[in-house]
C-alpha cells in the first residue's frame, strides 16, 4: 500500500520545517558544510534541484574535502542531464575517497550514458569490489558487457543482480539479450517472459 495524502503532507510539513531550521542555523553559522551539505539533501528531497546543487557547491567551498557532497552534487548534475559535469563531480569524490562506491557506480552509470562501455566497467568493478552487494553497479556491468558483445561476463553480471533482488525487471531483460545472442532461444524467450511479466517495457 502507497502511502496516504495524510502522511505524504505530515512529511513535507516536516521536511519544510527542517529547512527553515537549517536556514536559520546558517544564518548564525554561515560557514558550516555540514549545515549547507544537510540543507542541499533536503532541497534534493524536495526536487528542488538547483537550489540542492547551489548549496552542496556552498559546502565544498567552506569544506573542500567534503566527498559525499560532490557524490550529491553529481547525481544532481546527471539529473539536469550534465554528463560531463556529473563525471567531474564523481571523479572529485574518488579523488578525495577512494572508497566511495556510490561515486564509482554514478561514473560507471555516467560512462554508459556517454557511449564509453569500457570506462563503464572499469569503474563499476571498483563500484562492486568495495561495495558486493551494489545492485546498480552490477547491472551497469551487465549493460557494458552486452554493448561489447561479451555475453557470458554479462550473464554473470546479471545473475548476481537477481541474487541481490530476483524481480529486477531489467536484469531478466539482459539475460534475454545475452541468451539471443548465444543463439539459446529457449532461455532467452524464458527471461524475456518474466521482464514482461515485472513490467518490464518491451520494443513491439
Amino acid at each position: 500500500m502507497g502511502e496516504s495524502s495524510r502522511d505524504v503532507k505530515t512529511q513535507e510539513l516536516e521536511l519544510n520545517r527542517y529547512i527553515r531550521y537549517l536556514r536559520e542555523r546558517l544564518f548564525f553559522e554561515p560557514d558550516s558544510p555540514i549545515f549547507h551539505y544537510n540543507l542541499g539533501l533536503a532541497y534534493a528531497r524536495k526536487g528542488q534541484r538547483a537550489e540542492a546543487i547551489a548549496e552542496f557547491r556552498q559546502a565544498i567551498a567552506c569544506d573542500p574535502s567534503m566527498a559525499q557532497a560532490y557524490v550529491n552534487l553529481g547525481g544532481l548534475y546527471f539529473q539536469e542531464g550534465d554528463l560531463d559535469k556529473c563525471i567531474e563531480a564523481n571523479q572529485k569524490a574518488v579523488e578525495l575517497d577512494p572508497t566511495l562506491a556510490m561515486a564509482y557506480s554514478n561514473l560507471g552509470f555516467a560512462y554508459l550514458q556517454k557511449g564509453d562501455p569500457e570506462a563503464a566497467i572499469a569503474a563499476c568493478q571498483k563500484a562492486v569490489a568495495l561495495m558486493p552487494e551494489l545492485l546498480q553497479a552490477h547491472n551497469n556491468l551487465a549493460v557494458a558487457y552486452l554493448q561489447k558483445g561479451q555475453w557470458q561476463e554479462s550473464i554473470a553480471a546479471s545473475r548476481k543482480v537477481l541474487d541481490i533482488k530476483p524481480d529486477f525487471a531489467p536484469a531478466h531483460f539482459n539475460l534475454h539479450v545475452a541468451y539471443e545472442a548465444l543463439g539459446e532461444k529457449d532461455k532467452a524467450a524464458t527471461y524475456r517472459r518474466q521482464a514482461e511479466a515485472l513490467g518490464y517495457p518491451m520494443a513491439p
